[in-house]
């Protein structure tokens, strides 16, 4: 019960932090640009927000958003942060499947205890590639919106992306340490029992062999 409860932890902090960079991608909101200074963009309230696909000129009247087209001229921090962002999101499919496999409840037809550890590691592995990806786009877009000028501050976006890296590495961890450091107890079908004739190891299947071995 514990294992599972270990395994769930590590299964459910992965899903908030896919659901984290999906936002992420998804919304414009990265960082909060200005192009006057500060306080000129206060008092005519024109702060702008940039994301990895379109920027934004807010104004009391309405917003101007334009599309970040096209690709061979955006700089290269908003081309590797688009890339490194779209990655981590189609990873994060198949790292929950492998994941939610591999968890004890679940059981699928010739299913065995070296299958769902494998699965699990390799869920475990994903969940921190998507970490690395949501780390690195969420640190460089800012550092390269800074070197352009005009960086105000940090949008939610960005915020979003932060949790959801985070929480990613934190399943990804809980993952593999359910796996590789706390392994559950073994497996009945990698079990065995001693012979009282040859004295040798037999795998145990099942009932039927103590049984066997009760009668001799």
């Amino acid at each position: 019960m514990a294992m599972l409860c270990r395994q769930m932890i590590g299964a459910g902090s992965g899903a908030a932090g896919w659901v984290g960079l999906i936002v992420a991608t998804a919304t414009s909101d990265w960082v909060r640009t200005c192009d006057f200074r500060v306080s000129t963009c206060v008092r005519l309230d024109e702060l702008g927000s940039r994301g990895l696909w379109i920027e934004c000129v807010n104004d009391p009247a309405m917003a101007h958003c334009v599309p970040l087209n096209p690709v061979l001229n955006l700089p290269a921090y908003l081309q590797t942060a688009r890339a490194l962002m779209v990655i981590a999101c189609l990873l994060g499919v198949a790292a929950m499947l492998l994941v939610l496999l591999s968890l004890t409840c679940v059981r699928l037809q010739n299913d065995s205890a070296v299958i769902k550890h494998r699965r699990a590691l390799a869920g475990g592995v994903l969940f921190l590639v998507m970490a690395a990806c949501g780390i690195v786009s969420t640190v460089w877009f800012p550092v390269g919106a800074h070197q352009s000028g005009g960086l105000m501050s940090f949008g939610f976006s960005l915020y979003a992306g932060w949790v959801g890296s985070a929480l990613c590495l934190l399943g990804g961890l809980t993952v593999l340490l359910c796996r590789v450091i706390l392994p559950g107890a073994p497996d009945r079908e990698n079990s065995f029992y001693y012979s009282r004739q040859g004295g040798t190891a037999v795998p145990l299947d099942g009932p039927a062999h103590h049984g066997k071995s009760a009668r001799v």
